[in-house]
């Protein structure tokens, strides 16, 4: 059992230590220095092993969170792995990527700093992997079965590793040239570097997993014919619509979807030379959204060297403490300050975007810009407010609308919600017989363990269907949120 006192004797909460920002915005390379392991032993020494331990319910995976956490305040490595690889697929994606809504469960959370589980998290995977002790595990038996994975992000990367332990011959498909989906070229490396999927992809095809990249279903191979082909199908496309802004001068050159200036760079920094890339060495950089896409539009900006980042925010400033309408055990929406925020930029609140203007040839030169104010509960633009903020480049980042359904609604006839996502039911299964949905494609934009959690549970539906019945653990259904009240 846990440390019953362990929580009294270290009241501090305590997290890796990031690289010095004069360094690392000179490189590539992931902002955290190497992990103190005593350090980590101590915080998770810091679990109380609560009777009812709500990080469970937190955490979409179920994690079994205090478990590992005593294990690694023991010493004992090998076990910890094998506790959390039980019900996470990719414990080094969700470690360096979750915003940890287990820590916002976290019981010791109601009166002291919760338990920092995403570092020890990241902790248990990294000893892992540098002592070898994450290995294949190729099926017992073959079925004879095969299932096609349409999408190679944390969806459909973990309900192919799921269904290929459970003896079905596995293809995992993607458009682009490499496997990974937007964790190998809409993740920059200073968050996470792709030697993390690598690896990874590496136990999967030890396992029998077979990847398919540069296949693009619905233009290369229909998806008529790929049903056909396979026994099931499992939908893994992602949420990549992005939300757009249409005002006055949104057709100038220089404003663009975060996503057209993200994928390009971190091709770029993978070695290869796009003829997209977008360089914002010494211009004025503006990114309308506050979320995670933006903070890696501001990391990138800062590491090409741009003379000035400014972000955006039609809304208010969220505070640093919870607020009564998000009371403990849910995640509250608090005020971020992530990496990138550290290493410079201005944020500015409570600002909507009313026009972009250009130079003479057509280019953004600036954005006109005024006060949020609430109006019958919208928000709008308060005249006579409105000031310019020099631009010569503004990224979107305000999120996605849904999925790129237009391909498969049209050859396989699945209808899409008015959420812009696939439809499908509680077990993940569609209109079409044998056609499956995982993911943000069928829940919409999300985080990564809802992704992880969602592709375990599509295998465990696709294994029922396939062979009647499913050892296979479903952590959520399709349509299962997070905690709430």
């Amino acid at each position: 059992m846990a440390n019953p006192r362990g929580f009294m004797e270290t009241t501090q909460r305590e997290t890796a230590a990031r690289r010095p920002v004069s360094v690392r915005i000179m490189d590539w390379k992931e902002v955290y220095d190497k992990r103190d392991g005593a350090v980590v032993a101590r915080q998770a020494g810091r679990c109380m092993d609560c009777g009812v331990p709500f990080c469970h319910q937190g955490c979409p995976l179920g994690n079994i969170i205090p478990e590992w956490n005593d294990l690694v305040r023991r010493g004992e490595g090998h076990a910890a792995i094998e506790r959390l690889h039980a019900t996470n697929n990719f414990p080094e994606f969700t470690g360096k990527l979750c915003p940890a809504p287990c820590e916002s469960a976290c019981v010791l959370g109601i009166n002291q700093p919760a338990v920092t589980i995403k570092e020890v998290e990241a902790s248990i995977i990294q000893d892992a992997w540098d002592n070898d002790w994450v290995q294949p595990q190729p099926p017992e038996r073959i079925t004879g079965k095969t299932v096609a994975v349409v999408g190679s992000g944390p969806a459909g990367l973990a309900a192919a590793q799921q269904l290929t332990r459970a003896g079905h011959t596995v293809a995992v498909y993607e458009r682009e040239d490499r496997i990974g989906g937007l964790l190998r070229y809409g993740i920059p490396d200073f968050k996470m570097e792709k030697g993390d999927i690598d690896r990874r992809l590496d136990q999967m095809r030890a396992e029998g997993t077979r990847f398919r990249a540069g296949v693009n279903i619905g233009v290369d191979l229909t998806w008529e014919a790929l049903r056909k082909r396979f026994d099931a199908v499992v939908v893994a496309t992602g949420a990549t619509v992005p939300r757009d802004l249409p005002i006055p001068g949104r057709e100038f050159s220089g404003v663009h979807f975060a996503m057209d200036y993200l994928v390009p760079a971190n091709r770029a920094v993978a070695g290869e030379t796009p003829e997209n890339l977008i360089d914002a060495r010494g211009k004025h950089v503006v990114i309308l959204g506050g979320g995670d896409t933006g903070a890696d539009c501001i990391g990138t900006a800062h590491r090409q060297g741009a003379a000035s980042v400014t972000t955006l925010a039609i809304g208010k400033q969220p505070g640093i403490t919870r607020g009564d309408a998000q009371p403990w055990p849910t995640m509250p929406t608090l005020f971020e300050y992530q990496s990138a925020h550290e290493e410079g930029g201005e944020r500015e609140y409570l600002v909507s975007t009313v026009e972009f203007l250009s130079d003479e040839d057509g280019n953004v030169c600036s954005i006109r810009v005024a006060e949020t104010e609430f109006v019958d509960g919208r928000r709008v633009p308060k005249a006579g407010t409105e000031r310019e903020i020099p631009a010569d480049l503004v990224f979107l980042a305000l999120g996605f609308t849904g999925t790129e359904g237009d391909t498969v609604r049209d050859q396989l006839g699945l209808p899409i919600a008015t959420q812009g996502n696939l439809e499908r039911d509680n077990d993940y299964r569609t209109n079409q017989p044998g056609v499956f949905v995982a993911g943000d494609a069928g829940r919409g934009q999300s985080l990564i363990v809802w992704a992880i959690a969602e592709g375990r549970a599509a295998a465990a539906a696709v294994d029922r269907y396939l062979e009647g019945t499913s050892s296979l653990p479903a952590p959520v259904h399709a349509h299962e949120r997070a905690l709430s009240l």
